[in-house]
């Protein structure tokens, strides 16, 4: 089982979630403080420099206003695709 941040599979959600703040038109400082995290932290996030967990993908949903079950059918379908 590949755990990279490298993986084409996690790079599909990191971007999946860069994109939908982008739609949002919302910033990297912006989304931070939605999460209560600074915005070195997102940055980190959306170039895979930093992994995120299950619980924080959650949290990442509610900020974007993305139900966090359908944003994993969506993810689970696109990767099922690769």
């Amino acid at each position: 089982m590949d755990k990279s941040i490298h993986s084409d599979q996690y790079r599909l959600i990191i971007a999946k979630i860069r994109n939908r703040r982008e739609r949002m038109g919302m910033t990297q400082r912006q989304f931070a403080e939605k999460l209560k995290v600074n915005q070195c932290d997102v940055s980190k996030i959306e170039t895979c420099e930093r992994r995120i967990d299950i619980i924080e993908l959650r949290t990442i949903c509610r900020a974007l206003d993305l139900a966090f079950v359908d944003f994993i059918i969506e993810i689970e379908e696109e990767i099922n695709n690769l």
